[in-house]
């Protein structure tokens, strides 16, 4: 088995790998010390097209993709959309060729099985060590499927989700299969809006159901969203709100033939698309670091003490705060919200140069005024 080492290794294959790239290049990062790893087989750049692009608060992404996806048994055509990521505060695109320029590692299709944060040491499904001396843990999120709440049927065939490349083809594979059938969208998020249009635009009567009184409730006002539903209903979206997907029943073969709802109803479906959130990735690191609400507790106790400072209230026309790092006498962090850019070169600097600092209180008295020393 194989065993190589980097000066650093960023664990993950998705949006934030790249920006972290981008900033290691401009920092000067050596030809040999970087290494990105992902167990994806595509690169990020594209794999971000169909589940990540959806941060972009536009609802057409995903279904785009899937109608512009082969095989045409699905309406469509391209394979993937030339769609690129990384470039929402300007630069230049990152395909895999960027990174070979740039003489950082990418590795792909490998996925790690255990990471051990003492001896910093990654190992691969295939047996491989990594060794690093810094990791950069951006392993994301995967989906909340059904089988976590423990729903009856959950695990039936055609019962679908959205998250990887596979994930779409088999999708689109049952789209083609299924043609001017019954679907059923769990989820009134990003997900349940995309699919429910792609869905009806190859011909399919759906019905989206979900517990909220109304769709994406985290980012829309009840009349933002009236507007939508009034949209989905007239395209035929049937939508079911108040209640939740309780059970399954199958058919002979073990496919989803329908759905019970928690309020006692019954929808008959072909096919279920499951959209209802997703949960941090943080297996490998379980008793290793210090966990908050389900992810990996970051900055405070790991960065060292920190202390706000700035005009933080909510209410304000242009609120400005920012906050300072504290660990051993240095300041080793630094972010502000709301600033010049000078002022934000100001913090960036304070972030690289990792000055002395007295106390906390002195930080919080100075503020900005601490940075532009520097």
């Amino acid at each position: 088995m194989a065993e190589k080492s980097f000066k650093y290794i960023i664990l993950g294959g998705g949006v934030s790998a790249g920006y972290a790239a981008r900033e290691f290049e401009k920092q000067g990062v050596k030809p040999g010390e970087l290494a990105i790893i992902s167990k994806e087989a595509v690169w990020f750049s594209r794999l971000s097209t169909l589940v990540l692009c959806i941060s972009h608060i536009t609802l057409n992404y995903i279904s785009r993709w899937l109608l512009m996806n082969a095989p045409r048994s699905a309406k469509g055509a391209a394979r993937l959309p030339g769609f690129h990521v990384c470039v929402g505060s300007g630069g230049e695109p990152q395909p895999p060729e960027w990174y070979t320029e740039k003489g950082i590692t990418l590795i792909l299709s490998t996925e790690i099985v255990k990471a051990d944060l003492v001896s910093k040491t990654l190992t691969s499904a295939a047996g491989d060590t990594f060794i690093y001396e810094v990791l950069i843990i951006a392993t994301g999120s995967t989906v909340l499927r059904l089988e976590d709440f423990g729903i009856e049927g959950a695990n039936l065939k055609n019962i679908f989700y959205l998250r990887e490349i596979e994930d779409a083809d088999k999708l689109v594979q049952a789209i083609g299969n299924k043609k001017d059938g019954k679907a059923l969208v769990v989820g009134g998020g990003y997900i349940g809006l995309e699919l429910s249009s792609a869905l009806i635009v190859n011909n399919f009567q759906v019905s989206m159901v979900y517990p909220e009184p109304w769709c994406m409730p985290r980012l829309f006002t009840a009349d933002m969203a009236a507007f939508y539903e009034g949209y989905y209903t007239k395209k035929g979206v049937n939508i079911i709100k108040g209640t939740v997907a309780a059970g399954f029943v199958s058919n002979d073969n073990g496919e989803v033939k329908e759905v019970k709802l928690k309020d006692g109803r019954v929808e008959e479906a072909d096919m279920v698309v499951v959209g209802v959130g997703a949960k941090p990735l943080i297996n490998l690191f379980k008793g290793q670091v210090e966990e908050e609400k389900g992810g990996i507790k970051f900055y405070g106790d790991n960065a060292g003490d920190s202390v706000v400072f700035g005009d933080h209230d909510p209410a304000s026309e242009k609120p400005k705060f920012g906050t300072y790092w504290l660990k051993d006498g240095k300041v080793v962090g630094a972010f502000l919200e709301g600033g010049t850019p000078e002022e934000n070169t100001a913090i960036s600097n304070v972030a690289k140069v990792q000055p002395s600092a007295s106390s906390l209180e002195s930080l919080a008295s100075e503020g900005l005024e601490f940075a532009s020393k520097i």
